[in-house]
């Protein structure tokens, strides 16, 4: 289950952001905002539910 909050990496491999891991912001009909955050810069990219996975515990990325 994906919650807001939850870490989840995006599996879609033909989307940019593949592989990328952020911050679910919020969840409407279906649609998923994700927050990446790097260095300087901080994005918010809305994704369809099944184009995301939950992060294990142990898997994140620091």
């Amino acid at each position: 289950m994906i919650f807001p909050g939850a870490p989840v990496t995006v599996t879609n491999v033909n989307d940019t952001y593949y592989g990328f891991q952020g911050l679910v912001q919020r969840i409407t009909d279906g649609k998923v905002a994700v927050l990446f955050e790097g260095g300087n810069w901080d994005k918010l990219v809305t994704f369809n539910l099944d184009e995301l996975a939950p992060v294990s515990p142990g898997q994140r990325r620091s």
